[in-house]
């Protein structure tokens, strides 16, 4: 596996359905990323109840899931990102990452702990309010990570697994558990 973009967002503040939203989902690709032990630095976590903090410190999608949703959704503007990963990994097959799993990227070590749920900022930031169900309808969950090593990640990096935890879910099974 491979990291092919890291990625920040600043805080925007969003008019969606007649809600006014403040958001952090709008993230693009930078040169580089520091992974601190509950966030990202110098990206915007809006709502900590659900994003950043030791189990979510770190959110990552696998790229090869972008053509399916691109033929999805032809008319959006894109780029890595759009599903407000920190991390685009080529290859990050959810049916093969074990919960508790850890590895190295750049210089950080990161622990798998859970698949993403998606949740009305998925559908804002692809300006489609059926985006939630469709994203619950699928595998493409991708996952959150625990730093257990800050350190600075770029992209090229490798992700080079450290333990891998067999004995316990997969992301894609604990992702169907949730639905």
């Amino acid at each position: 596996m491979k990291i092919v973009a890291t990625n920040i967002g600043e805080k925007r503040v969003v008019n969606w359905k007649g809600s006014v939203l403040e958001t952090g989902i709008f993230k693009f690709p930078v040169a580089a990323i520091f992974l601190g032990d509950e966030d990202v630095e110098k990206d915007a976590v809006i709502d900590r109840r659900y994003h950043g903090g030791i189990e979510n410190a770190v959110y990552a999608y696998n790229t090869d899931h972008y053509e399916y949703w691109q033929k999805m959704f032809p008319d959006l503007e894109w780029n890595y990102g759009m599903f407000g990963e920190n991390l685009s990994i080529e290859g990050l097959d959810e049916s093969k990452i074990h919960i508790g799993s850890s590895y190295k990227v750049g210089d950080a070590i990161i622990e798998v702990t859970k698949p993403r749920e998606p949740c009305v900022k998925l559908g804002m930031r692809f300006n489609d309010a059926t985006m939630i169900k469709k994203f619950w309808k699928t595998n493409k969950s991708g996952m959150y990570f625990k730093v257990l090593q800050n350190g600075k990640v770029t992209a090229g990096d490798l992700v080079e697994i450290i333990e891998e935890k067999r004995e316990n879910k997969t992301i894609a099974e604990a992702y169907e558990a949730l639905k």
